[in-house]
């Protein structure tokens, strides 16, 4: 084809695309500085989503205050930190090895060329996080026995104010008004409207039941009924809080709790006193039922009219009893017969009474005789007697020496007599060995050497010469014995000499 002779583009124009092509091809030649590498890659980063969701593996996992930890599968591995405002959040156990969510957003920090995830949230795989916290703070809680059946309080029979924590635009304030007013219409519900559902939820219930604890009694209000309706787990998270069950366990007020659907279950309502399963059925356990109370009270008046009738019936016959008997039937005859009875009795108490009176007489005139023998009078001649035994017991001992010693003198007399110094005054001596023997015959004296003769004033010294030839026969008149006469009591002086061998 030929080329036309002029160009429908403007002069110059393909000139221009070919240098700006050039520019560009040279500006991507041309080295990048690491700066600006970084500042690239940080803000391509900070256009991906807010809310990434990864699953993976923990390792290396440091949880002081701050976590630091490793996401990793069998391809690749990512540097995690969760601060310590969400790590206190996780309700479970994170342990190496665990495979879990984690959602969080990815950023870049330049300084140190290091990408990594900012979590969030942690959820274990296979199993919420929020069933695990709950299973974990159940568990807490029972064993510090918010959940013992001894700590639980009585609803009071028929209440007459009654305060009811939920929310204002729930269907379960509707059930519990509807229920009330059917079954109870005296009875006064009082609205402490809270937040049941969100993260506000549980500040505000909770401190909705602590007012309650504290001024409910003044007010009149004597239950309390927790509840809302139905909802997932997360929906009804609000009432599984640990503030939350800790009011319902401290609450001076009976609480009655229904949350949720029947087979939902919350902590608060195993901390309350009472756990219903709706609404409707904790505002049935709380309010008494009026026509239910008309028939009881229809049965009572039956049973107590039957009660009175048969008390009437018995009363009755006991009447009847008492009537027919002598005393009202015969009352002069009953009259007769006391009277006889009476001057019975008055006979016999005045053959008792001498009777009675001898006896103590008896007894008196004993104790007076007894008394004549003690009187002071009666003493004097004792203690004349005495007197005398007295005296004769203080001479007594002084005739005992004088009799004694006048024995001993005559004693002492006879053995002067009978005593070897008396033989020697009369003549004989006495002999004996040197060393002191006394010789008894003259065979002893022939085989000692030296022998001592002892005279009345004196001893002699001499020798043996053997034999007794040549010496004179005593006189007969040694032969006896002369005694002396026997000294008179008392009259032995004390010159008479030694004693028996003085």
């Amino acid at each position: 084809m030929a080329q036309l002779p002029f160009s429908s583009e403007p002069a110059g124009v393909p000139d221009r695309d070919k240098r700006a092509k050039r520019a560009k091809g040279a500006e991507r030649d041309k080295p990048m500085p690491v700066g600006a590498l970084a500042r690239l890659v940080k803000r391509v980063v900070g256009e991906l989503p807010g809310d990434l969701r990864v699953v993976g593996e923990v390792s290396n996992l440091s949880a002081r205050q701050h976590w630091f930890f490793r996401l990793k599968d069998d391809d690749a591995a990512i540097d995690c930190v969760m601060f310590a405002s969400a790590a206190r959040k996780v309700g479970f156990d994170v342990d190496h090895g665990m495979e879990v969510v984690a959602t969080g957003r990815l950023d870049f920090y330049p300084p140190h060329g290091k990408l990594q995830m900012y979590v969030e949230r942690l959820e274990p795989v296979g199993q919420g996080a929020l069933e695990l916290r709950f299973q974990k703070l159940a568990e807490e809680l029972r064993g510090l026995g918010y959940f013992d059946v001894e700590r639980k309080k009585a609803l009071p029979a028929m209440p007459e104010a009654i305060a009811v924590v939920t929310s204002r635009s729930g269907a379960a304030l509707q059930d519990v008004i509807d229920t009330a007013r059917r079954r109870w219409p005296g009875c006064r519900l009082h609205l402490i409207d809270v937040r049941v559902q969100g993260e506000a939820a549980a500040p505000g219930i909770a401190e909705a039941l602590r007012r309650l604890s504290a001024d409910g009694a003044r007010l009149g209000i004597e239950a309390v009924i927790l509840t809302r309706g139905g909802g997932s787990l997360e929906d009804l998270w609000a009432f599984n809080e640990r503030e939350v069950v800790e009011a319902v366990a401290a609450c001076s007020l009976p609480t009655v709790a229904a949350i949720g659907h029947e087979t939902d279950t919350t902590l608060a309502e195993l901390a309350a006193d009472v756990r219903c399963a709706t609404p409707t059925q904790a505002a049935m356990t709380v309010v008494p039922d009026r026509e239910a109370l008309a028939q009881q009270a229809e049965q009572l008046e039956t049973r107590l009219s039957l009660a009175l009738r048969r008390q009437a019936a018995l009363a009755r016959q006991r009447l009847e009893a008492v009537a027919r008997h002598a005393l009202f039937s015969r009352p002069e005859q009953q009259v007769d017969r006391a009277a006889t009875r009476l001057e019975g009795l008055a006979e016999r108490l005045r053959r008792a009474l001498p009777r009675r009176v001898e006896v103590p007489r008896r007894e008196l005139d004993r104790l007076a005789g007894q008394l004549e023998h003690a009187l002071p009078r009666r003493l004097l001649p004792e203690r004349d007697r005495l007197q005398r035994l007295v005296s004769r017991l203080g001479l007594a001992p002084r005739r005992l020496v004088e009799q004694a010693g006048d024995r001993l003198d005559g004693l002492h007399h006879q053995l002067d007599l009978v005593g070897p110094r008396q033989v020697l005054e009369r003549g004989y001596t006495l002999t004996t060995t040197a060393d002191g023997k006394l010789l008894r015959s003259a065979a002893d004296a022939e085989k000692e050497g030296t022998l001592v003769s002892r005279f009345a004033d004196g001893t002699v010294s001499s020798r043996t010469g053997g034999g007794d030839a040549g010496l004179p026969a005593l006189p007969p008149e040694t032969e006896r014995v002369v005694r002396r006469p026997r000294k008179r009591r008392g009259s032995r002086k004390a010159d008479d000499g030694p004693g028996l061998f003085g």
